[in-house]
């Protein structure tokens, strides 16, 4: 007798081999793509409870007393100085009303209404 498997059975185990495999990697990716919804869940989670950015912003210098500028609430250049803090629409009038510039980028002046 011929203990050597046939054609057919080693085509068989060949499909069962691929079948397992498959189903291992369709599992690996289906958990990959569960978890990158998560990641997306929780993005927008924090894009939703972030509060809104100030109206204004006003520059601090580095010891943090004087005041170098006067900032719209989105403009880019105040976010790259990192010294900014919020403030009112009163306090940016007052602030340009004392001479404190107005961010060239932004023009905080004439969002405002503030011409001089």
């Amino acid at each position: 007798m011929n203990d050597e498997p046939s054609r057919l059975q080693l085509l068989h185990f060949a499909r069962r081999v691929v079948v397992q495999q498959a189903t291992a990697a369709l599992a690996q990716i289906d958990g990959w793509i569960a978890l990158e919804e998560r990641r997306e869940a929780e993005r927008r989670r924090g894009m939703e409870m972030r509060p809104a950015p100030p109206d204004w912003l006003i520059q601090h210098g580095l010891n943090r007393t004087n005041v170098d500028a006067v900032h719209t609430g989105d403009c880019w250049a105040a976010a790259k100085s990192g010294q900014c803090r919020p403030a009112t629409r009163q306090q940016a009038i007052e602030a340009l009303r004392q001479q404190v510039p107005a961010c060239i980028h932004c023009r905080p002046d004439t969002a405002l209404g503030i011409f001089d």
